[in-house]
């Protein structure tokens, strides 16, 4: 059994998500492994992954509206907003939703859904580098 792990640093924008699909397959393709799991963990509090659809680029911006709608910026009972009105809203987005996302290897792919992608998902209101494990376990 092979375990690989590779870390992969993502350049975000502003509350994006940002598929991430592609570099997580190119290290797969690279790896050999064609049956076993794929793990993808993000090392930050204060941005996410989600698996969501990648055909239509609405769906993505109707999550970040209802998320935004959901926990709010500028809320006068948070008290973490040292990094500014964002800052604990994100932390609350990213416990909402995941630090990581595990993916099925089979025959060599990743096996997503056929609308299926890997998102890295800013929370923050200004870009940031992100780094991101891949960890594949396999034969």
């Amino acid at each position: 059994m092979k375990c690989i792990n590779e870390t992969i640093a993502i350049e975000s924008r502003a509350y994006q998500l940002k598929e991430i699909t592609h570099e997580v397959k190119t290290i797969l393709e690279s790896s050999g492994i064609k049956n076993g799991l794929a793990t993808v963990f993000c090392k930050h509090t204060s941005c996410s992954l989600v698996i969501m659809e990648n055909a239509d680029p609405s769906a993505s911006r109707d999550l970040e509206d209802f998320i935004c709608r959901l926990v709010p910026e500028n809320d006068p009972n948070f008290t973490h907003i040292y990094e500014g009105p964002d800052d604990m809203p994100s932390h609350i987005k990213m416990a909402l939703t995941r630090t990581s996302e595990s993916i099925p290897i089979e025959n060599g792919q990743l096996a997503l859904g056929t609308w299926q992608g890997i998102f890295l998902w800013e929370h923050r209101a200004i870009a940031h580098s992100r780094n991101i494990i891949v960890s594949l376990q396999g034969v």
